[in-house]
């Protein structure tokens, strides 16, 4: 059976996570604070008018991670057949790269990422 390393290590996988989750459930103190109860990812008030104004740049953000994570995600299987595609492939996959750092120092220096 080719999968069966596969499913060994899913098996293994899903008990440590769930062990853990266990064993971080019942060992985390269990006091609720105002900071703990609030909205801490959105930036306003969830139980406030829905017409109010916020910020634009938590849209400019989570634009920005779901671009780069998928420009990464473009190494997984680049990685998997490096072997196969010589130096060629190599040298098109650091210059892909190469511009994905240049597109991140752009946005990093005229200030995307900047919280005044």
């Amino acid at each position: 059976m080719e999968f069966s390393h596969v499913l060994s290590m899913l098996v293994v996988t899903v008990i440590i996570a769930i062990l853990l989750f266990g064993l971080t459930y019942y060992l985390n103190p269990k006091k609720d604070d105002l900071e703990k109860l609030s909205a801490y990812e959105c930036g306003f008030d969830p139980f406030s008018d829905s017409r109010t104004r916020f910020d634009v740049r938590f849209y400019l953000v989570s634009i920005l991670f779901i671009i780069f994570d998928l420009e990464i995600m473009f190494f997984f299987p680049w990685a998997l057949v490096l072997d196969r595609i010589g130096l060629f492939g190599f040298v098109v996959g650091i210059y892909f790269l190469f511009i994905l750092t240049i597109g991140f120092a752009y946005e990093w220096l005229m200030g995307a990422l900047d919280w005044d």
